[in-house]
């Protein structure tokens, strides 16, 4: 029987992988606080009798909470883990950084603890590409040494550290998914969700931190899922790291800002504040190589600025619907 235990299963990235993990006919367990998550994103996986959902904060000592856990987690089961649970606002961490002390690498901490109380085997990681910190030259997982210059980035390398001294404890396998920026619906941060939000709070002017000069490489959430299901498939080995990201091209936070305008109020003014970070601990420009991800047989379809285009108009449909009444406070079946 197997069983999957999702961290920060009610998140933006998180939830998608429930559905993705509930299509393949996993027993899926979602883990979340709700700090950032939301129980409207797990309204289709609430239909499944092979879902349940935790209320819990995975920084905190396993004994707050992990009898909970016990009650879904059949006694044969083989248990997979999908840890997704982390602080998503880098700027937030950059100004306190007991955020990601807490909520990036403590909740990473935890959950290798809960891994191997529950004998798990596979450990699937959502790292990011700001443990590279900044750097001219293309991104590859043989880059080094890793100088992150956000708490952000620092709390994802101080956790793909303890991943990989849990290999050699008590892991069969990790995998390290080093993401780029990732848009798509469900989206709770980022240019593409502060911008629709602006936006649509006040239609006549869009204020945009920095020159709108930044380019990073945007990839639809749609692929993400499906590159880390396409290594989790293939791969053989016992411990390694994946940059995913697009194949083609990467956006301007200008070209961002217009196609937001263009999509939600064409008449409004973006005012730039200047600058070439928007934040501290923010990498205006990066690129990451794919070339190991792809021989392992996955290449993105969309290029940065076609996700992009297709983001925000399910962000602005997001948006709508919560305008609608849609609840961020569903109850669901839970342990």
């Amino acid at each position: 029987m197997k069983v999957a235990i999702v961290t920060g299963g009610a998140g933006f990235i998180g939830s998608h992988v429930v559905d993705r993990l509930l299509a393949r006919d996993s027993i899926v367990v979602a883990i979340d606080s709700l700090a950032c998550g939301r129980l409207e994103n797990l309204a289709a996986a609430e239909k499944s009798k092979r879902f349940n959902f935790i209320k819990a904060d995975l920084s905190e000592p396993l004994d707050s909470w992990v009898a909970t856990v016990k009650k879904h987690i059949p006694k044969e089961a083989e248990v997979d883990v999908w840890h997704l649970a982390a602080n998503s606002d880098i700027a937030k961490g950059s100004e306190n950084p007991e955020v990601d002390l807490k909520d990036t690498f403590l909740t990473t901490y935890r959950t290798l603890e809960l891994a191997r109380l529950f004998n798990s085997k596979k450990f699937y990681f959502a790292s990011t590409s700001a443990v590279y910190g900044e750097r001219r030259e293309v991104l590859t997982e043989d880059l080094g040494p890793l100088l992150p210059i956000s708490n952000y980035g620092a709390m994802k390398l101080a956790s793909e550290g303890a991943i990989s001294a849990a290999v050699e404890r008590f892991l069969k396998q990790a995998i390290i998914f080093r993401f780029p920026n990732v848009i798509g619906s469900r989206g709770t941060h980022g240019a593409l969700f502060d911008f629709v939000k602006k936006l649509t709070k006040n239609p006549k002017e869009l204020e945009v931190l920095g020159d709108g000069n930044q380019t990073k490489p945007y990839l639809h959430v749609s692929e993400l899922v499906e590159a880390m299901f396409a290594l989790v498939d293939s791969f053989s080995g016992h411990i390694d790291c994946f940059n995913i990201g697009v194949l083609e091209g990467v956006t301007s936070v200008k070209f961002i800002a217009e196609e937001v305008c263009r999509q939600l109020s064409p008449e409004a003014k973006i005012a730039y504040t200047g600058g070439a970070k928007g934040w501290i601990g923010d990498v205006p420009k990066f690129q990451l190589s794919t070339d190991k991800i792809s021989r392992y047989g996955w290449r993105s379809k969309m290029s940065s600025n076609d996700a992009v285009v297709m983001a925000v108009c399910e962000l602005i449909d997001d948006f709508k619907a919560r305008g609608r009444g849609a609840s961020g406070n569903a109850e669901l079946r839970r342990g």
